[in-house]
């Protein structure tokens, strides 16, 4: 079977997340330079057919009256972006919620 990868994120006046992590970069690392930050969350579904894949997107994956989604990762111009995952074994509570 296919695995199926999406990415969310909360729409702007949602993202209550990216604004806390912004406030920390600009004034407890004092990293100024720094003017936005979005905070995606990609999901890998395997073992699922396509059907059921697009039934439970807007069901399991998002909300979609405050999350946005895209089936491909967003594009960060001349911006810089990096990825956290947690170590094999580390719980991740929302995995654990999609499962």
């Amino acid at each position: 079977m296919a695995v199926y990868r999406v990415y969310t994120e909360k729409k702007p006046e949602y993202a209550v997340e990216a604004k806390a992590l912004l406030h920390e970069i600009r004034h407890i690392l004092l990293i100024r330079s720094v003017t936005d930050v979005r905070l995606l969350n990609r999901y890998d579904i395997e073992g699922v057919g396509q059907a059921l894949f697009e039934q439970s997107l807007p069901i399991v994956f998002f909300e979609p009256p405050l999350d946005t989604h895209s089936f491909v990762l967003p594009s960060a111009g001349e911006a810089a972006a990096f990825a956290v995952e947690y170590l094999p074994g580390q719980f991740d509570a929302r995995a654990q919620s999609c499962e």
